[in-house]
């Protein structure tokens, strides 16, 4: 495990406040969910990422489709979506 010497006090409302550059290092937005683990005496907190949800458009159906072995999750629009963004990245590379 890595400190990155930060201390933070626990609130009345048992609130604590997370640097922001450990929101940015885990890409941790405003909002997001975070998971909360007990491993010993330790507690492990990880930005909850639901099984099944679109990476793209946020969706969970049942036409979702896993790819990278399970690591990625698309709908089909969210495919639709990805495809664009890549293929408009290789052509301003070619320009």
């Amino acid at each position: 495990m890595k400190a990155i010497g930060v201390v933070r006090k626990v609130d009345e409302l048992g609130r604590i406040v997370m640097p922001i550059e450990l929101r940015r290092a885990l890409g941790i937005a405003i909002k997001d969910s975070i998971e909360f683990f007990v491993d010993e005496d330790k507690i492990v907190m990880k930005k909850y990422k639901p099984h099944g949800v679109c990476l793209m458009t946020g969706e969970i159906t049942s036409e979702n489709h896993e790819y990278t072995n399970g690591n990625i999750t698309l709908s089909p629009e969210g495919a639709k979506l990805l495809l664009e963004e890549i293929q408009a990245t290789l052509n301003q590379t070619k320009a």
